[in-house]
Parts: structure tokens; C-alpha cells; sequence
């Protein structure tokens, strides 16, 4: 069968160092010189690279029982355990049913009250310069712990932020041949892992544990996972299952909305046009008052301004996987035991699909203009099966936390160069330092 054109090196880990330093720059010109479907090797490990939504849908979709997350993210494991990002087949079904009731629609407008909230009291001065980064990381991780955990950490959010910073930085090793001996070598990036690791584990397990003691029902993710029961085989989980869900939460629910929120700032600055038409939006839609889950239906625009962020600075950039067993991906044979990537911070910047890729237009994303374009030439969350379950708590949260700030604070770039550093997921690198200036208006939750 035929393989696709890619680069030949006789240097056997030439494209290693690339990979784990400055990856989305090796793809796109993967995509320049050979197209949509290419191929190399690291070491005696095959990867496919598939950069055309056709492709993408194979991969994701129609084929997905030919794939298993790729050895990095099973490397991962030693942090997410046999959570849903990392688990496989039956397990991860099972699982995917015992979490999926508390992703429901009614539910995450629960959440959502949560969301503006902690949105409303920022503990911002007038005027003082901030790394907005790091502020929606704190913000994210106090949502994601109240609305899913029921458990209040801002108190620690700067030491778990600093754990949580150093277990990020651990995913370019993991894509190291050798990451299962350097995870065992007494060096100082091992010795922080650990650190980071225990230290939260210790906040999962106090959470879980105190719960269990307690035996309430907070109506949180934690209370109906403990609760659960699967209707096929009637069984519940332990509590390794539910630190591992829990961990996966922890992480995915507020590192990624962070990235997507603080992109969002930074173009926005950039882009005094759009912001302005969002201000009018919020204006006409929530007057002096603020958001409520409610609302969230009612900004459109503001959706399009977050969607945009995300087309532009995916903060998920890539996706991959393993090939289980041979496949036929487009007319073209993966065969068992290659890893086949996809990464939204190519396809996301694909002129057949967003024309002047590199300006920021939300009206990309007006019904019309979604309804114009392959389907999966825009897949931030994913797709498939695999899909993150977390998606409509996502949207909502970044949506309405937008609302919130823009509502209470204008926000300007001090340093307006800012560097993506893509990771596990697509940071900027050294943070965004902004100007923070208070509106007039003070402006309190609705209650209900």
C-alpha cells in the first residue's frame, strides 16, 4: 500500500528534540512541503501527521476502534491513572456513563451561577499590572473545585498552581523514548514531579475522603459519582477511580478554560474592533446588570469572540494516536503499532478553511459561516467518542466568565509580544502582563 511523502533523516531521533521544544512549527511545514497527509520517524516509531478534516474524521470517527491513545498520554498515567482522557474500551465506557449525568444541560446552568460569581470578585486594583494567565488560573481552579468538588481552595490555589505548573512541564519528557528511566532517576525535575503529585493527591483524597465520611449529597460531580451505579454490570467506584476522575477533572476542567480565557484577553486588546462590538453586545443584552446562566444563550457574539480565541490558540493543539491494529485512513494504510497526529493549531489555520488565517475575525463563526466549512476543520474539544465531556461546561464558563470581567474591567496589554509554548497544552510562554482598569459601574449578581 501506498505511505504518504514525509521527511527521511539517517540521524535515527533527529525530529526528538523539535517535537518536544517547538512542535506546531515542525507540523506546519510537515503540511507546506508534503500536504495533508505526511510521514516520519523517531527513532523506529512511525507517525503519521493528517492535516484535512476528511482525514481527521477517520481518525476521530469513523475508524476510531483501530486507535488507543497514543504511548505519551499512556505515559500519563502516572498522573491521571485510568482516568477518561487515559483509559481504553470497556473502562473507559463504563466510566464515561458513571460521570456523563453530571455534564447534563440543567445541571451546568447550576454550575454556572458558581461561574459568574467567582467571575464578579476579582480581587483586582484599579490600574495594576497583572499576569492575566496566572489570574485565570487561580480563577478556573476555584470554579472547577466549588462546582465539581464542592470544595473551596483558593486559600492554596498558588501552591497548587505551582504543583500543577510542574506536572505541565512534565509532558515534553514523557515524549522522551527513555521517560519510564529518567521517571526513576533521583533528578530535581523528578523530585518536583513527586512533590507536585503527592501534594495533589493529598487535596483529592481529603476531598473524597471527607465526603465519604460524611455521606452528604452536595449535588456536585463528586456526590453523584459517588452514588453511581452502572446500570450494566451494577457495580461503583473505588476510590482509585475516583481520584483518577477526580485528578482528570481537576486538570482538564480549568487548565485548558484558562489558556482559552487568557487568549481571549490578548486578543481582544489586539483587536479594539471586536472588542467594542462585544461591549455593545453586553450592553444591549445585560443593561447594568449581571450575567445569569440565562444570559449565556443571549451572547452570541461573545461565543464567537471565545470561539475565535480558540481557533487561533487551540488550548488542546494537537491530538494522537496509536494505531491498535492496521487502518485505512483516506486511501492510506497505518499500520499496527504507528501514531497517527492531528493538531487543531494547524487545521485551525488552514486558508482553505479560514481565509487571512493569521487576522482575528469571530464572524468566522456566525451559523452561516460554520454551515460554509468541513465540520472538523474546527474541533477544539476533539471529536468522536472521545470527545472531552466537559464541553458544554467549557463553553459555558468561558463565555459568561468573559461576560463578567469585560463587564467590571478593561484590560490592556503591557508587553504586546507574547510567545505560544505548546505543552500538554498551549500556553503563553511567561504569562500575559495587562493593565487592569476598573469601570464605573458595580454591579451585583442577580439572586434567584
Amino acid at each position: 500500500m501506498p505511505t504518504p511523502p514525509g521527511p527521511r533523516s539517517r540521524i535515527p531521533f533527529r525530529y526528538l528534540r523539535t517535537l518536544q521544544r517547538d512542535p506546531i512549527p515542525f507540523f506546519q511545514k510537515l503540511t507546506d512541503d508534503y500536504g495533508d497527509a505526511s510521514q516520519f520517524h523517531v527513532g523506529p516509531q512511525q507517525i503519521f501527521f493528517f492535516n484535512h478534516p476528511d482525514l481527521i474524521r477517520d481518525l476521530l470517527v469513523t475508524q476510531h476502534r483501530s486507535f488507543h491513545k497514543s504511548r505519551v498520554l499512556q505515559r500519563s498515567k502516572i498522573i491521571f491513572g485510568e482516568g477518561l482522557l487515559t483509559s481504553e474500551e470497556e473502562l473507559h465506557r463504563r466510566q464515561r456513563r458513571l460521570v456523563q449525568p453530571a455534564f447534563h444541560r440543567e445541571r451546568i446552568g447550576r454550575y454556572a451561577e458558581v461561574m459568574i460569581e467567582r467571575a464578579a470578585r476579582l480581587p483586582w486594583r484599579n490600574g495594576e499590572v497583572l499576569d492575566v494567565h496566572h489570574e485565570m488560573m487561580r480563577l478556573t481552579l476555584s470554579v472547577v473545585a466549588k462546582t465539581l468538588f464542592d470544595a473551596e481552595v483558593e486559600q492554596e490555589a498558588d501552591e497548587i498552581g505551582v504543583a500543577l505548573t510542574s506536572l505541565v512541564d512534565l509532558f515534553p519528557t514523557l515524549m522522551n523514548p527513555i521517560a519510564n528511566l529518567l521517571r526513576k532517576l533521583p533528578l530535581p525535575q523528578t523530585r518536583r514531579f513527586r512533590r507536585s503529585l503527592e501534594r495533589l493527591d493529598q487535596t483529592v483524597y481529603g476531598i473524597i475522603d471527607e465526603r465519604r465520611k460524611s455521606g452528604e449529597d452536595r449535588g456536585d460531580l463528586l456526590s453523584m459519582l459517588l452514588m453511581a451505579v452502572d446500570e450494566e454490570d451494577g457495580g461503583s467506584m473505588t476510590d482509585q477511580q475516583l481520584r483518577d476522575e477526580a485528578m482528570t477533572l481537576f486538570l482538564a476542567g480549568h487548565e485548558t478554560t484558562a489558556n482559552a480565557l487568557a487568549w481571549t484577553w490578548y486578543l481582544l486588546a489586539l483587536n479594539p474592533d471586536a472588542a467594542d462590538a462585544m461591549h455593545r453586545e453586553l450592553a444591549a443584552v445585560l443593561g447594568d446588570r449581571l450575567p445569569t446562566p440565562a444570559d449565556y444563550a443571549r451572547l452570541p457574539f461573545t461565543e464567537m469572540v471565545v470561539a475565535e480565541s480558540m481557533r487561533m490558540f487551540p488550548p488542546a493543539w494537537a491530538v494522537s494516536r496509536l494505531a491498535i491494529e492496521d487502518a485505512m485512513i483516506g486511501g492510506w494504510l497505518v499500520p499496527k503499532g504507528a501514531v497517527v497526529v492531528a493538531a487543531q493549531a494547524v487545521t485551525h489555520r488552514d486558508p482553505r478553511w479560514f481565509p487571512d488565517p493569521d487576522t482575528f475575525d469571530a464572524l468566522r463563526f456566525t451559523a452561516e459561516a460554520k454551515a460554509s466549512r468541513p465540520k472538523l476543520a474546527y474541533f477544539p474539544f476533539g471529536a468522536g467518542p472521545r470527545i472531552c465531556i466537559g464541553e458544554g461546561f467549557a463553553w459555558m464558563e468561558a463565555v459568561l466568565i468573559v461576560a463578567t470581567i469585560a463587564q467590571r474591567w478593561k484590560l490592556e496589554l503591557v508587553a504586546r509580544d507574547v510567545t505560544p509554548q505548546a505543552s500538554i497544552t498551549l500556553r503563553p510562554k511567561g504569562g500575559i502582563r495587562m493593565r487592569v482598569t476598573s469601570r464605573s459601574q458595580r454591579l451585583e449578581p442577580q439572586r434567584h
